[in-house]
């Protein structure tokens, strides 16, 4: 899509479009693989339905840049060419909120399949405490 309709769209529109394209984007990957992205996208786009302009534009960003690297990762046929994702910079996850630390702990958890083990906020405050 051209830079000049996706301009003309509305915020809701390219929220949108972007949620679709993840979500289509998805079927390239293994079944399991999918499902998880799939829900995690949902609860994700479903939880900032409400966010501040500032919040909405970071989380488009991010977004957007994670559609692009799926995008390379699967290849033009829309299957993977190597391993999916990447690793997260350590100075990225140092500027988290703490329900953040625990929404990627536990995603990381459904990815290994060890669901089950939980963490908390207050796990998350007290670690970070007796530094």
């Amino acid at each position: 899509m051209s830079n000049l309709v996706i301009n003309q769209l509305t915020h809701p529109q390219r929220v949108r479009l972007l949620y679709k394209t993840i979500l289509r984007l998805h079927r390239g990957m293994p079944t399991e693989l999918r499902a998880l992205g799939d829900g995690y996208v949902r609860d994700e786009f479903k939880r900032h339905l409400k966010c501040n302009p500032m919040e909405a534009q970071l989380f488009m960003t991010e977004w957007a840049r994670y559609a692009s690297t799926i995008t390379k990762q699967l290849g033009l046929r829309g299957k993977p060419k190597g391993e999916l994702g990447e690793e997260i910079d350590p100075n990225a996850v140092e500027m988290l909120k703490d329900d953040q630390v625990v929404q990627l702990y536990e995603l990381m958890l459904a990815a290994k399949g060890l669901e089950g083990d939980t963490i908390t906020a207050d796990d998350v405050r007290g670690s970070s405490k007796s530094k």
